[in-house]
């Protein structure tokens, strides 16, 4: 697998690991992080309003999930690196960039609070699904690194 293949591969990982456990955790805990409701903030403040109401909430919500899959994956793609520590570095370091920017950023840039921000484990399950899917994303890159890197061995 060649090196940009492995970026997309290990971001669009760690975007599904993000997105499916924020999906199964929103419908069972009342408190947990709501970043898609942030997500339709955002759309419903960059769309026309004709848009806006010709996709209505179901439609809002569907194209927030998908831009979260691919803003996330293409975050996330960032992830490998030469060696597995330094993926693993790097893995962890935007991951928990990521969840401090998810608890800090919607409000200045004019989403609003998340609901229940501030609620500690609401803080807490924010910082861990973000690492989640940087884990996910190094985990993912560091098994394809190592065919990537036997085949710049094997060509040496």
């Amino acid at each position: 697998m060649n090196g940009y293949l492995r970026c997309l591969v290990s971001g669009a990982a760690g975007a599904v690991a993000l997105t499916a456990l924020h999906e199964l955790v929103r419908r069972r805990v009342d408190y947990a992080p709501r970043m898609d409701l942030v997500a339709t903030r955002g759309l419903r403040r960059f769309l026309p309003d004709e848009v806006v109401t010709r996709l209505g909430v179901p439609g809002i919500r569907r194209l927030a999930l998908i831009g979260d899959l691919v803003s996330n994956s293409l975050y996330y793609a960032a992830v490998p690196a030469r060696t597995p520590g330094a993926t693993w570095q790097r893995a962890m370091t935007l991951g928990a960039a990521a969840g401090a920017g998810a608890l800090f950023l919607p409000e200045p840039m004019g989403f609003g609070s998340p609901p229940n921000s501030h609620v500690r484990a609401n803080q807490l399950m924010t910082l861990a699904w973000y690492l989640g899917g940087g884990i996910a994303a190094g985990a993912v890159a560091n098994l394809f690194g190592g065919a990537v890197r036997e085949q710049v061995a094997s060509r040496a």
